[in-house]
């Protein structure tokens, strides 16, 4: 209202007879009214329009796993997938983003979106210790790559020390000896609905120290098969598809590392007087037909990026 009224006053005495537009004349106080109640709405949504608030859900509570008191410790024999056990956990971490948008010179009000997300610090009982390692990890069922996130693995050796986070939170903490657990430091929930997902572990079992074994009497392999490309590369081979899109060839596993390491990795804890693994180079056909029939190695001399490069028939 202010500067409508000066704008009218100050129209008024710059042009006092007012301009003709297409046959209309238009007043030079209603010139200046009208460009002063432009300015003075732009100034009022800057200084008095409402800013909107939007929020995201919020947890008021962290929803863990079943964890049951007093219940058996399993004793595993081989290789086994387990359910775990939550033996300890923290409070969870609540991180607050706010993102603003609009106002400022655009005008209008501002609209505020504050997001939430939070992360959570566990430990897992899995079995009676001393065990070889783990192999692959489940959460809700699903394939879990560990190698994305904080994870140690407590063998349940009677010499095992407490994890550091746990003796961070509590002061003083169980060393836990003679168990087997994994310990998730800040996993991040958001894929996992905001809570602690349903873990399950593939447990291999550490041998016992007395009595002969097939595993320690072992002490040369033959890794097989030697078909397919990359499958002795120990770096990551990668196909691009274009457009930014890329799919690994030679990682089918979700520990993070290629399929040839895993598989090492696996063979020396089971099998640990281990000295040699013989690589199979495989040969291949070029037709099925006998008499059309060309025989090809098809290696390479670097065989850890060789491979086959006929897509024929192996013989």
């Amino acid at each position: 209202l202010v500067l409508t009224a000066a704008g009218a006053a100050i129209g008024g005495a710059l042009l006092p007879t007012g301009i003709t537009i297409l046959g209309a004349t238009l007043t030079g106080a209603a010139i200046g009214g009208a460009i002063g109640g432009t300015v003075g709405g732009i100034i009022d949504q800057m200084l008095f329009a409402p800013t909107i608030r939007n929020e995201g859900p919020r947890l008021n509570d962290l929803h863990m796993q079943t964890s049951t008191e007093g219940a058996p410790i399993p004793k595993v024999y081989g290789r086994v997938r387990l359910g775990t056990q939550v033996i300890w956990a923290t409070k969870f971490r609540e991180v607050k983003s706010t993102q603003s948008q609009g106002g400022k010179g655009g005008g209008g009000g501002k609209v505020k979106t504050t997001t939430y997300s939070y992360f959570a610090s566990f430990a897992l009982g899995l079995c009676e210790g001393e065990i070889a390692g783990i192999g692959r990890v489940w959460a809700d069922g699903k394939p879990l790559e560990i190698s994305n996130y904080n994870v140690r693995i407590y063998k349940g050796m009677e010499g095992q020390q407490p994890d550091p986070k746990i003796v961070s939170v509590e002061g003083a903490a169980p060393a836990f000896r003679g168990l087997a657990y994994l310990v998730f430091e800040e996993l991040p929930l958001e894929r996992f609905g905001n809570r602690v997902p349903q873990i399950s572990v593939e447990v291999f079992r550490q041998p016992p120290a007395s009595g002969p074994r097939l595993e320690d009497q072992l002490k040369a392999v033959t890794l097989i098969p030697g078909m397919g490309e990359f499958v002795y590369a120990s770096d990551h081979i990668f196909k691009d598809y274009g457009l930014g899109q890329t799919e690994t060839e030679n990682k089918h596993n979700k520990q993070g590392d290629v399929d040839l390491t895993v598989s090492l990795d696996q063979l020396a804890a089971q099998a640990p007087n281990l000295e040699a693994v013989s690589l199979v180079a495989a040969w291949h056909g070029s037709d099925l037909r006998c008499d059309h029939c060309q025989i090809n190695g098809n290696v390479t001399d670097d065989v850890e990026k060789g491979g086959a490069a006929l897509p024929a028939l192996s013989v």
